[in-house]
């Protein structure tokens, strides 16, 4: 049984990617998939569907695909004869951009996934702006997004991308879907470099 306490839940499950499965991950509906089994929990490949708006033989067919690198797991706590459930083996996927620079092919694959994650971010702002007016002036001064201009080596940037990383995983282990008010967050963290005329 899981212990519901946040101040002793487990740290979450990572993985840092491979070769193999940065190559299967860099689909659409894949990272959907991984991503809704992330934030949903686990589900049959019909409910995927339904959830995704596609059909059940392309859920089954790419989650059985990602379950070959290890990427999902059936759960068979919750599996009835023939409906197969399906859980994400990690909560959190890691890699640097680097891991892929002798393979020319996963090289391809992490800049798909890299520019997924931005038009994600795009759909994200773009569906934000269009329904805010429908939360509170809590909910709207807390969202949004900022920046800051910095000179700064690449040992220091790393070293300030694992500190930003440590806080927002502590407010992750923390919190409390029963807290007053509490609503599903995603929080984006990004660092590139100043745009050639701004220099």
């Amino acid at each position: 049984m899981e212990n519901d306490d946040p101040g002793t839940r487990p740290a979450p499950r990572a993985v840092r990617i491979d070769h193999r499965q940065v190559r299967v991950l860099a689909h659409p509906l894949r990272m959907r998939l991984v991503g809704a089994l992330r934030v949903k929990g686990p589900a049959t490949a019909t409910a995927l569907a339904e959830l995704l708006n596609t059909n059940t033989g392309a859920t089954s067919y790419h989650l059985r695909q990602l379950a070959e690198v290890g990427l999902v797991v059936e759960d068979p706590d919750r599996g009835t004869g023939r409906q197969r459930w399906w859980r994400a083996a990690h909560d959190v996927t890691n890699w640097e951009p680097t891991d892929f620079d002798d393979d020319p092919d996963a090289r391809a694959a992490i800049e798909w996934i890299q520019g997924d994650q931005v038009r994600l971010l795009v759909e994200h702002a773009e569906r934000w702006f269009a329904a805010q007016h429908e939360w509170s002036p809590a909910w709207r001064d807390a969202f949004g997004m900022g920046d800051i201009f910095l000179t700064i080596p690449p040992a220091r940037l790393e070293a300030l991308k694992a500190e930003v990383w440590q806080v927002l995983e502590r407010y992750h282990h923390e919190a409390d879907a029963a807290e007053p008010d509490a609503e599903p967050v995603q929080v984006f963290l990004a660092a590139y470099p100043l745009i050639q005329e701004m220099r």
